[in-house]
């Protein structure tokens, strides 16, 4: 009986500690990482007015902050942590061939990405030839320290977001090839609202408007693709 209580103690003392989150300090193996290309003044601008109407129809979305940065994704992935340097490393090759801040680039609609009654919406920017390559490279350099799939771990969580929901963490799990190569959608994330508002949004016509990356970034994600946690920035050429 004393071996069997002594055995159960065991169990219960691991289940509980799996129960306790990271602690502050203790990186997670895996990190969900965004590299993303930041937007100029002009398209921050869009971004921002867009934001402000969603959030008087729906108060329960997030504004555009310093907490919810305005950026283009190129490329969502897991990867390993304690290879982070030799990625950063990696990008910065890319770097010294590509120059991003010599785009232009063209925001001609809106968009939004449905969940329960709720959507995720974003401007939508023309994918031109320089974003397919670069976004190319970007795959080709990341592949070797990259993961096929993460926990809500591998996220930052937040006193203000607690909870990553599932679409999140799928929707970087299936970043390759889902929305990649001829299924990428480049874009910049402007908030929630509800999905009825959402569909009058897109009736309404969008008036096109151009503007020019001003950097490239990688963050570390938050709950619904917010860019939450700078992990790195090269200053491109231009």
């Amino acid at each position: 009986m004393h071996r069997y209580l002594k055995v159960l103690a065991t169990i219960v003392v691991g289940l509980l500690a799996s129960l306790q989150p990271l602690r502050a300090g203790e990186p997670n193996p895996v990190a969900a990482i965004d590299i993303m290309l930041g937007p100029d003044a002009t398209m921050i601008e869009h971004a921002k007015a867009a934001n402000q109407r969603l959030l008087a129809s729906f108060p329960l979305g997030f504004a555009l902050d310093e907490r919810h940065h305005p950026h283009i994704t190129c490329l969502q992935r897991y990867v390993e942590t304690a290879n982070l340097d030799k990625l950063y490393e990696a990008i910065g090759k890319i770097l010294a061939e590509e120059t991003p801040t010599s785009w232009e680039l063209k925001a001609y609609k809106y968009y939004y990405i449905p969940w329960k009654n709720i959507g995720v919406a974003g401007i939508v920017i023309e994918p031109t030839a320089d974003l397919i390559r670069f976004q190319k490279k970007l795959i080709d350099a990341v592949t070797p320290f990259a993961e096929k799939t993460g926990t809500a771990a591998a996220f930052v969580i937040t006193a203000e977001d607690p909870d990553i929901n599932q679409p999140t963490i799928d929707y970087v799990t299936t970043s390759v090839p889902d929305h990649t190569g001829k299924n990428f959608n480049p874009h910049v994330t402007i908030g929630i609202a509800t999905k009825d508002y959402l569909k009058k949004l897109l009736d309404e016509k969008f008036e096109a408007f151009t503007f020019s990356p001003v950097g490239v970034s990688i963050y570390q994600l938050g709950n619904l693709g917010a860019a939450q946690k700078k992990l790195t920035s090269w200053e491109s050429k231009s």
